[in-house]
């Protein structure tokens, strides 16, 4: 497996653009190799890669030994589950609950915003031929006669036709081994006798044993169905639609049969888009307070307004873009909420100092922005640097903290704006007459 197989399979994946390396493991009968690739691969370039990958060893697959099954390649990692349901019943056998869940199944597909469902936990079944050795010598037979005998019975060739001056009729052998009793029946030959399979063998319906893979939930035998979600989709919206389609299912269920949640999603989306609220709220609040407390309400309105007014835009450029609004997004907001009213700040305080010392409101706003548009414009950049390594950063880490970096790079640059009206860009040093009240000698 390792020469003849893993190897020349290897070999065809190093033709690969953006080709890291493999890690094979080999048995007796098996060969499992993985796929890595460079984590300076371009996101767009990954399905091609696989897709690539696939080809060649389709190619590769005429050049493997005889008998080789296979290879099956696996490339839908992306496919994550987004809940898992538990399906039981107590004392029913597992055949009939695998059929139950194909029906499930089915129904689940049809809720919107499903992409697929995996029955997990399914053990297949498979028919036991047992004999004893010393019996079989006793009749002058060997395994291999038992063996020849089966795959004799069960061979899938045609029959041939005949031809009518109509249609043409097709022939059909009956005895295809498709019961337990007809393999049972399996002639055999032994010294010039005429036996069946049962007289010398023992045969029967079971699982595979050692099972593969055994589900239980609550102590109990139980089948997994895992639902994979749509790409783009709403994951608060599929929840909703899954416990109401699952409250549907358990009503109309035989009696003693169960479908309950094990794991969902939509739940943690949940919670962490209520965390953001959270701080989003208490935020504003504190603003708001630490605002009309020391600035008065008319400037404190300002400040506090600066909050939601920018949120707002950066999700209207985050909707225009196609930035989904998921964890990593939700944590650049976090980490932005501290930062949204520092400049509203500076420019308000800067403006009321301004008025106070008997500018009119034009000509304060335009002194607040104009001296204070470097500094300002500095601790934007300082920020957007900050987080520039994970926008531009081509690894798997980049690729996936990325979003953090044009959220609050955008949520930034809402903030670096300058009135054209004033005439004066960032560290210019505006010059404005005299605009305040003439003064008495006295």
């Amino acid at each position: 497996m390792q020469d003849q197989v893993a190897e020349k399979i290897e070999k065809r994946m190093q033709e690969l653009r953006w080709y890291d390396r493999t890690e094979t493991y080999t048995r007796p009968g098996l060969a499992f190799t993985t796929l890595t690739l460079l984590d300076s691969t371009p996101p767009a370039e990954v399905a091609d890669q696989f897709y690539q990958a696939r080809k060649k060893i389709s190619d590769e697959h005429i050049n493997l030994p005889t008998g080789v099954i296979g290879p099956m390649v696996n490339d839908e990692y992306a496919d994550v589950t987004f809940a898992l349901f538990a399906l039981k019943a107590k004392g029913e056998p597992q055949r009939a609950l695998v059929r139950h869940a194909e029906s499930l199944r089915q129904r689940l597909l049809h809720v919107p915003g499903v992409k697929k469902v995996n029955i997990i936990g399914e053990q297949a079944e498979r028919i036991y031929v047992e004999f004893s050795h010393q019996r079989l010598a006793t009749l002058g037979l060997s395994p291999a006669d038992l063996f020849s005998a089966l795959h004799n019975q069960n061979a899938l060739t045609p029959a041939g036709s005949v031809e009518t001056l109509g249609p043409q009729v097709l022939i059909r052998l009956d005895g295809a081994l498709d019961e337990l009793q007809k393999i049972r029946d399996t002639p055999l030959v032994a010294q010039g006798r005429s036996l069946k399979l049962s007289d010398v063998a023992e045969v029967r319906c079971g699982y595979e044993d050692p099972a593969i893979f055994l589900v239980r939930s609550g102590g109990e035998p139980a089948l997994l169905l895992g639902v994979i979600m749509r790409d783009g989709w709403n994951g608060l919206d599929l929840g909703a639609a899954l416990d109401q389609e699952v409250q549907q299912i358990n009503a109309s269920q035989p009696l003693g049969m169960t479908l309950s949640k094990v794991t969902d999603q939509a739940v943690n989306i949940s919670a962490s888009v209520d965390e953001f609220m959270l701080k989003f709220f208490a935020a504003l609040l504190v603003v708001m307070l630490v605002s009309f407390l020391s600035m008065g309400w008319r400037a404190g309105l300002v400040v506090a307004a600066a909050v939601p007014l920018t949120l707002a835009m950066v999700f209207l450029v985050m909707l225009a873009t196609g930035k989904n609004f998921d964890r990593i997004t939700l944590g650049s907001l976090i980490l932005a909420l501290g930062l949204l009213v520092d400049d509203a700040i500076i420019a308000i305080e800067m403006m009321v100092v301004k008025m106070e010392e008997g500018y009119n409101r034009a000509a304060a706003a335009a002194y607040a922005w104009s001296h204070t548009a470097a500094p300002m414009l500095s601790g934007t950049l300082v920020t957007a640097v900050g987080f520039m390594p994970n926008g531009f950063a081509r690894s798997t880490a980049g690729e996936y903290t990325s979003n953090m970096f044009w959220v609050a790079d955008r949520r930034q640059c809402g903030h670096a704006v300058y009135p054209r009206d004033s005439g004066h860009g960032p560290g210019e040093k505006a010059v404005f007459p005299d605009l305040r009240p003439a003064r008495s000698a006295g």
